[in-house]
């Protein structure tokens, strides 16, 4: 079976929007950072994975505030991968969006908040921002790989670089690309969903992954 790349237009919308498949993904622990072990919640579940809403989908549901008001990276990004919640708790999916970006490129914070990790996990540069005024507990956005130049603590505004875009920006694209994430607690949801209609329109198109 041959992999072929047919061009596609992709229009992005609150739902977002994605290629089928994937292994599951390193979680974050408390501080945001992926791929952390976390310690068991008052469940008794490891608290690194969210468990499925009444739907029965992880982060599936619950409303999102609109309080994004830049791209992590350029102006209007090629999404290479979307947000792909996973069917349970435990099972594959894409927890998060990838956004095609040249290494070295600014990675910016989608929405004003406080920088509640900046370090390296499993090799890889992660920075975490809790979001401000998005209730309790915050929106947490994610940003990987990243070389930070902001640390733990720090006030960041909307479009106030983070970082940049590492050199081993492919760990997971078949292009460089930043992996974004968006969650409440434990619950992976679509960050896409945090950015007004005028930042979302107009996408431009992508390639798409197409087997003959």
């Amino acid at each position: 079976m041959a992999l072929a790349l047919a061009l596609g237009c992709v229009a992005v919308g609150a739902a977002g929007v994605g290629s089928r498949g994937g292994a599951a993904e390193p979680v974050p622990d408390a501080r945001g950072a992926p791929g952390a072990a976390a310690a068991p919640d008052a469940s008794g579940a490891p608290g690194a994975v969210a468990a499925p809403d009444a739907s029965g989908v992880v982060g599936a549901t619950g409303a999102v505030p609109v309080v994004g008001g830049a791209w992590p990276v350029g102006a209007r990004p090629w999404v290479v991968r979307g947000w792909e919640p996973p069917a349970t708790g435990y099972g594959a999916g894409h927890r998060g969006v990838d956004l095609a970006a040249p290494p070295g490129s600014p990675v910016r914070a989608a929405a004003a908040g406080r920088v509640s990790f900046a370090g390296r996990v499993a090799g890889r540069g992660v920075v975490s921002v809790e979001l401000s005024r998005t209730g309790d507990p915050p929106l947490r956005t994610t940003y990987e790989p990243v070389r930070a130049t902001v640390t733990e603590g720090d006030r960041v505004a909307t479009g106030e670089p983070l970082g940049t875009l590492e050199p081993a920006a492919r760990f997971h694209c078949p292009t460089a690309c930043l992996h974004w994430g968006l969650l409440r607690r434990h619950t992976y949801l679509d960050p896409l969903t945090l950015l007004p209609p005028h930042l979302l329109g107009g996408t431009p198109p992508r390639l798409l992954p197409v087997t003959a």
